[in-house]
């Protein structure tokens, strides 16, 4: 299988923006080297309309409506990742109960707090960048939420549990996890500058701390965890705006 058809499966996989199909497990696991260049994808689809001055008078509405286009074009995939980890993290101090409530497709309200939280968070920080018309920057928030769902997954691979997310997770080798952050911090000093680039990576890096010490004492990680890691990101994109743009 090409370079490119795997990145477009990849891209169809996790987006809307690529052809749908069914993916063999190997090629499951050659996915997690594609995620900045499909975040890439993503946050040029989802900026560029207001990069081109749609409801420029309205910094408010733009940030409103590009998350809502992510959650249409991402299916909502990584809220439900965190929520899932906001529901069950309540339990962590027992792994069996965490895992049992993780693996519930009901929302709990710790889950319903966390998808308030990140959805309010990123429609202020999105408002921000708008504002300041630092559309670049907004665009790279999609490449950072990728790039440190690969660097968590480089971290848990030895954790992993059975499932999708194991499949996606055995792929982030080391030499992936340092691609996509080199990757990952180059498009940030071009799209976002160096300030803003080092501080939100910085930012990004010590939410995945957490993350990872819980899948330690949960003994376990899955494709919610990763799911999680991308709204921490994007999130830490714009938080790095706030502070250092």
């Amino acid at each position: 299988m090409g370079v490119p058809r795997t990145f477009f499966s990849t891209l169809g996989f996790l987006t809307r923006l690529g052809p749908s199909r069914v993916m063999t497990d190997q090629e499951m696991g050659r996915c997690m080297a594609h995620l900045p260049l499909v975040g890439a994808v993503l946050g040029a689809v989802a900026v560029l309309p207001f990069a081109l001055g749609l409801l420029s008078h309205s910094p408010w509405i733009q940030a409103w409506l590009v998350v809502g286009l992510s959650l249409f074009l991402t299916r909502g995939l990584h809220f439900d990742g965190l929520a899932d980890v906001c529901d069950a993290v309540t339990t962590h101090a027992d792994p069996d109960r965490f895992w049992t409530v993780i693996k519930d497709s009901r929302a709990g309200a710790f889950g319903v707090m966390g998808l308030v939280m990140a959805l309010g968070g990123q429609v202020i920080l999105f408002r921000e960048m708008f504002a300041a018309g630092a559309f670049g920057t907004a665009a790279w928030a999609f490449i950072l939420g990728r790039a440190s769902a690969v660097c968590l997954g480089g971290s848990v691979r030895r954790l992993t549990r059975p499932g999708l997310g194991k499949l996606f997770i055995d792929g982030a080798t080391p030499k992936t996890a340092l691609a996509a952050t080199v990757l990952t911090i180059g498009a940030g000093v071009f799209l976002a500058g160096p300030m803003v680039a080092v501080g939100a990576a910085t930012i990004a890096g010590l939410t995945l701390i957490p993350l990872f010490k819980l899948a330690r004492h949960v003994k376990g990680a899955n494709g919610d965890f990763l799911g999680c890691a991308v709204i921490l990101g994007e999130l830490s994109a714009g938080l790095g705006f706030a502070l250092l743009g």
